[in-house]
């Protein structure tokens, strides 16, 4: 049947599966956002439902003061003898770790802290027990940088013998992400190359024996669109694969859709899905030899019950927080209160504008185009506050409406736009305010819009450009995406109603 992609739209980078009988388990980097390593389930590799999070303590996922794009990078997700296994890197602090659950839907191990170096790790199960850890970096100075296999205790973290170079990749900047798989007497071992931008790629090679010596598929790279300028996808690569016991095999990857007729993506990096053949020299051969599509055809391993939906509601009537409301960095508890029908936010020490910092906001993905995001704020507004809605990528990047209260006692809506060093206020207008308000924002491939209640109807405020919120526009190296949140600064207020509507995913 035909299915259609991205699977996770919106920022979901570095995805990794695993099945367990029919079901399938995928989770993705979330860099400097808590709670870190968000869990799906799916039973058709389409219908994806989120779980829990594999990191949800602070104990677990220290945050502080971390640069944007640091945190959490590239997890991997594996399942051997009834465990769950899942490790990654947190650059922010401590390097490479592992943590571990009997129950995926409850709560995970503190990390075991590996000494093996660099980024992206994986782990792999032998078929005599032995667990092997493989991640890029360098053993020594000698060595160079490449990627590095050791064999490790995968629940203390400890290496049971000192790391070996496999490869240096197959010939391209940046090999990373590397993953063993085992089938018919080989092991494959994927690589991702080319940086994470446009000249992205996904590499094979193979070895009959783990340490090698491993040789290159001959039609490297198995996956890329790097000389494909005008296709919707850009940046294909990072990858995982994955057999769905039916006889068929599969790759999930990251990609980017940028915005239309520009080479820039606010969304960030996505999570596709790919079929995955086998040809007879035992080469892997990905979706339509080597590139994928926005709508591909292939027979999914379980029925699709419904259409993919990723709009949101809530009401807060659960009294906690919904799993999806994300935050920047490790939240001050002080800062939030879950009530039945409605969540308390109450800023800290830190604004949206704080470099480092943890400003008081929850936050959900865009995953789409064209949105349309609606919050209502109840309560009283203090002199010098401001709370309200932002599309924000991070503490440089992001526009803000909200509502405040001046010396002289009168209620303002106002448009903040903050674009590198460039902080300025766009748009003020006075408002009767009478302990509750509704603000809006619609996007579109151009532009957001944001709109505040007034009298029961809609007034636009301002606007600012979606090109302004992208990954190229950084002045630093970010591999994120926009986030449509709910903020309180220098005062509290009570969220009783959010949702977020998706036009073109």
């Amino acid at each position: 049947m035909k299915y259609k992609n991205p699977i996770l739209p919106g920022f979901h980078p570095d995805p990794s599966i695993c099945r367990v009988g029919d079901d399938f388990y995928l989770i993705t980097s979330t860099f400097e956002f808590f709670p870190g390593v968000p869990i799906y389930h799916s039973k058709n590799l389409i219908n994806w439902e989120l779980i829990g999070h594999c990191l949800t303590e602070e104990s677990q996922l220290s945050l502080h003061k971390g640069k944007p794009s640091s945190g959490i990078y590239a997890p991997t997700l594996r399942f051997h003898d009834g465990t769950f296994f899942m490790t990654a890197t947190n650059v922010t602090r401590g390097g490479n770790f592992i943590v571990h659950t009997n129950d995926i839907r409850g709560k995970w191990s503190e990390p075991a802290w590996v000494k093996q170096s660099g980024i992206d790790p994986s782990l792999f199960w032998d078929d005599d027990g032995k667990c092997y850890f493989v991640s890029n970096g360098s053993a020594n100075l000698e060595d160079g940088r490449g990627i590095f296999l050791c064999e490790i205790d995968p629940f203390t973290g400890e290496m049971l013998t000192s790391s070996q170079k496999l490869t240096n990749g197959c010939g391209g900047r940046c090999a990373e992400a590397p993953h063993i798989y085992k089938k018919d007497g080989w092991y494959y071992l994927m690589l991702a190359e080319g940086g994470t931008e446009y000249g992205h790629m996904v590499t094979m090679q193979r070895s009959h024996g783990i340490y090698g010596p491993y040789e290159q598929c001959p039609h490297n790279p198995i996956l890329t669109h790097r000389n494909l300028p005008d296709s919707p996808i850009q940046a294909t690569g990072h990858a995982d694969i994955v057999d769905d016991g039916n006889g068929n095999w599969w790759m999930l990857c990251l990609g980017i859709r940028p915005i239309p007729k520009v080479m820039l993506h606010n969304l960030g990096r996505e999570t596709f899905l790919s079929p995955l053949k086998w040809n007879e020299d035992g080469w892997p051969i990905v979706g339509n030899n080597g590139m994928i599509d926005l709508e591909m055809e292939a027979e999914l391993p379980g029925p699709v019950i419904q259409r993919v939906s990723f709009d949101f509601e809530d009401d807060f009537e659960s009294g906690k927080l919904d799993p999806r409301w994300n935050f920047v960095r490790n939240p001050h508890p002080e800062c939030y209160r879950a009530e039945k029908g409605r969540t308390v936010l109450t800023g800290g020490e830190d604004d949206l504008s704080t470099p480092r910092g943890a400003p008081t906001m929850i936050a959900v993905r865009q995953q789409a185009f064209c949105t349309e995001a609606l919050v209502r704020l109840e309560g009283e507004v203090q002199v010098g506050s401001r709370a309200g809605l932002t599309a924000f990528y991070n503490s440089d990047y992001h526009y803000d409406i909200f509502i405040t209260k001046e010396a002289d006692g009168c209620h303002y809506v106002v448009l903040r736009k903050q674009v590198a060093d460039i902080d300025v206020i766009v748009a003020r207008q006075p408002v009767d305010y009478q302990g509750s308000i509704r603000f809006k924002l619609m996007s579109d491939e151009e532009w957001y819009s944001f709109y505040y209640e007034a009298d029961g109807i809609f007034t636009e405020l301002g606007r600012g450009r979606t090109s302004l919120l992208c990954t190229e526009v950084t002045h630093t190296m970010t591999f994120t995406g926009t986030y449509l949140g709910i903020f309180s600064e220098k005062g509290e207020i009570a969220v009783t109603f959010a949702s977020v509507k998706n036009g073109n995913t």
